[in-house]
């Protein structure tokens, strides 16, 4: 992701995650700004326009960490020191890593105005075009039971459904009670011997 996206990145993020980052983080300019300060763009495959307006963007967790990053001492500065506290523990619950041979896709999310267009579909086989060429088996993601058009396009795209965590408690907070896992193998490329 080109480093001049990050506002707009942080805004389009929050905006898809809103449910679920929302209660943790607010949903007005100091939760854009954290967000935005946060992000490593490193861990992020991006979709623009021809203009270089951002449609959507992939972030993926690596074993250097996810495409939102931070911790405790980015949450006090923006949060003040209990603001922290509770926020550190709540975002706890979302954090997970990428198991052995596997790429972590760590959100995706399109524009509005570019929905229904193919950016999310070409952002998955991104994706995994990027884990087979790190010669991973596959990319996985977690996709929460209020969003099962997400989870249609996932299973179009090939991934496959796995485990299901959650609880009821969650959806007051959060606005879902359940996340499944979803995996999709993959190949690594041919390669280039005569």
């Amino acid at each position: 992701m080109p480093e001049p996206l990050r506002p707009a990145a942080a805004r389009l993020y929050l905006e898809a995650f809103g449910a679920k980052l929302g209660p943790i983080l607010g949903r007005g300019v100091r939760a854009e700004r954290f967000l935005e300060g946060v992000l490593r763009p490193g861990n992020a495959l991006v979709a623009l326009s021809a203009e270089e307006a951002l449609l959507g963007l992939a972030g993926f967790h690596d074993e250097g960490g996810g495409f939102v990053g931070g911790g405790m001492a980015e949450l006090r500065a923006a949060y003040g020191g209990f603001g922290a506290l509770w926020r550190g523990a709540a975002l706890a619950l979302f954090e997970r890593g990428p198991g052995e041979g596997e790429l972590l896709m760590d959100g995706i999310v399109v524009a509005p105005e570019a929905r229904g267009g193919g950016v999310g579909g070409a952002l998955i086989e991104a994706m995994a075009a990027r884990a087979a060429r790190r010669g991973l088996s596959a990319v996985r993601l977690d996709v929460v039971d209020s969003n099962p058009r997400a989870r249609a396009l996932y299973a179009r795209r090939g991934f496959e459904p796995g485990e299901e965590t959650g609880s009821p408690l969650l959806r007051p907070f959060f606005g879902f009670s359940r996340s499944l896992t979803m995996r999709r193998p993959v190949s690594p490329p041919p390669s280039d011997q005569a």
